[in-house]
């Protein structure tokens, strides 16, 4: 089975957690949990990610 090029992979992984981890954040704000800042978008970002790669491994 093919897995396809790496590059491919990091950047849709990139662009879907960076829009999961906005809404999630703009959901938290609303409901006044967290700040929606740049900073709190990348952290989750930066986690679903991580989570992503070792799930996938």
């Amino acid at each position: 089975m093919a897995e396809g090029d790496p590059r491919v992979l990091f950047v849709m992984n990139l662009v879907l957690s960076s829009i999961f981890a906005t809404v999630v954040i703009w959901g938290l704000d609303f409901i006044d949990v967290v700040a929606l800042t740049p900073w709190n978008v990348a952290s989750l970002a930066l986690l679903v990610m991580a989570l992503t790669y070792v799930v996938t491994r």
